[in-house]
């Protein structure tokens, strides 16, 4: 049932700018959050309520007096954290040079087919594939011997990236057969998780292109839908993977500056059980920022595990409001179905889909087959380290920071959706979107100029920008490492 809307307060926003600055102001409005204050009281409050944790963000807006609407529902069902994780500390090592393996990698390594591969001297991909093998003909045991044999060859995540990715799937394979988390780091308590993944995902933000790509290309793509004169000033947005909010601080902003009233921007995320704390992060930065941007502002949350019950009828659409449904792979992790998912979301009659992939999943889901996942998981990550070697020198602990709380969960995640998803041929996501009338949207020359001008900030050598089926793409030697694109039914 749809709920009529109310109409926002009037407020003169005076805040002009050109385009030529917008990228630099973006991208200092995601670096510009309070991360250190939010580490700092975690790191001191690490026994206290969350709901004691204050944040913010870092702005030099000038305020007026417009209203700030109250509703910040926070879905009363969120569990706290447990106590404790399971551990190990990072293992200290120096990056090693096999032999075999060239000072420049190669961007296609090959695994696809083992027959007659030269694999740089690196013969425990073999082994590696031998295991998945396994695993796809329930030898579970023979897996189990062939992954004690690699513990002794992988020990650390060290070395060139192909080693180092090598050294994460092994982990994942192992989890998948024991049932348990083989995390190698050992932290004091769910806060200093937390701790961990903010300064990671700062760091990854500093040093490398893609996510600030993945932010940038969404947040236009949400804009053009929104440029319509006629269209409602009432925007509403479903986003399935939030993480710390960060990319909606850009986005108020450029809301804030093309409404005449100041705008109105209602969230609606879908979130996990595990993500008390980090909704209730999101929440106050994001209300925050909203009252220094005079824009009027709510969020809410939906639990994941509701969201598989009831679907789209877990979130509560209001009438006149222009939805905008912002979705990644992780969302098709979870569901059973894909084709399921879109029917679904055809009789929410979005204005606009977006669809954001950072994890190589048009290349690899789909096949059906474990083994053909893997490899293309495999050799995905292995062209995201290798970039962000190319972006970080050599030896520096940043790297092993985001590769423990960015992409490992990421690797992880990626082997269990390819081990559930075995012999079960359900459609691609592209096949399930134009199956159910979807048709993609060309992006905007505006999208075009940011990710253009993001790399030149950048400048990492091996990026590049190209379009692919309507896709905006960001490329590492060819390799695509994120897609995105709108959609509309």
């Amino acid at each position: 049932m749809k709920i009529p809307a109310s109409s926002p307060q009037d407020t003169t926003n005076n805040n002009n700018s050109t385009d030529s600055n917008h990228l630099s102001m973006d991208e200092h409005v995601m670096r510009s959050m309070d991360w250190d204050s939010i580490m700092k009281e975690l790191e001191l409050d690490d026994d206290s309520a969350p709901n004691s944790l204050k944040t913010g963000f870092t702005t030099t807006t000038a305020t007026t007096d417009s209203t700030i609407l109250p509703l910040y529902a926070v879905d009363s069902n969120l569990p706290g954290f447990p106590d404790q994780i399971q551990p190990s500390d990072f293992e200290s090592s120096t990056d090693i040079v096999y032999p075999g393996q060239n000072q420049q990698q190669p961007t296609g390594y090959g695994f696809n087919s083992l027959d007659g591969v030269d694999n740089g001297g690196f013969d425990f991909i073999e082994d590696l594939i031998r295991v998945v093998d396994c695993v796809e003909s329930d030898e579970l045991q023979l897996a189990q011997v062939i992954l004690s044999r690699l513990n002794q060859r992988l020990r650390s995540p060290s070395g060139r990236p192909l080693q180092r990715a090598a050294f994460y799937f092994k982990e994942a394979l192992a989890s998948l057969l024991t049932g348990t988390n083989r995390n190698p780091i050992r932290l004091s308590s769910w806060s200093e998780i937390i701790v961990q993944r903010i300064r990671a995902i700062k760091e990854y933000s500093g040093i490398s292109p893609i996510p600030l790509f993945s932010h940038f290309t969404a947040n236009q793509a949400i804009l053009d839908s929104l440029s319509s004169q006629s269209s409602s000033p009432f925007v509403h947005v479903v986003d399935f993977e939030i993480g710390f909010g960060g990319q909606y601080a850009s986005l108020m902003r450029e809301i804030a500056e093309k409404s005449v009233s100041g705008g109105f921007l209602r969230v609606t995320a879908v979130v996990a059980e595990e993500c008390a704390v980090e909704t209730r992060l999101v929440k106050e930065n994001l209300t925050q920022f909203a009252a220094e941007m005079k824009i009027r502002f709510q969020i809410e949350f939906v639990l994941l595990k509701t969201f598989e019950m009831l679907s789209f009828k877990a979130i509560r659409f209001v009438e006149g409001e222009r939805t905008i449904v912002l979705i990644s792979p992780a969302i098709f992790r979870r569901l059973s179905g894909i084709s399921d998912f879109v029917n679904n979301l055809r009789r929410v009659s979005p204005k606009v889909v977006v669809f954001v992939d950072s994890e190589g999943w048009t290349e690899i889901a789909g096949s059906g087959s474990f083994r053909r996942e893997f490899v293309s998981a495999l050799e995905f990550y292995t062209m995201v380290l290798e970039s962000l070697d190319a972006a970080a020198p050599p030896g520096d602990l940043v790297k092993k920071i985001v590769e423990a709380f960015v992409l490992r969960p990421k690797i992880s995640a990626a082997v269990e959706t390819a081990a559930d998803r075995r012999n079960t041929g359900e459609m691609t996501w592209r096949e399930a979107f134009c199956a159910a009338g979807m048709r993609p949207i060309q992006l905007s020359q505006f999208a075009d100029f940011q990710a253009e001008c993001l790399l030149e900030k950048a400048q990492v050598r091996g990026f590049h920008v190209a379009k692919r089926q309507g896709e905006l793409v960001l490329c590492w030697h060819g390799r695509a490492l994120v897609a995105t694109s709108a959609w509309r039914f």
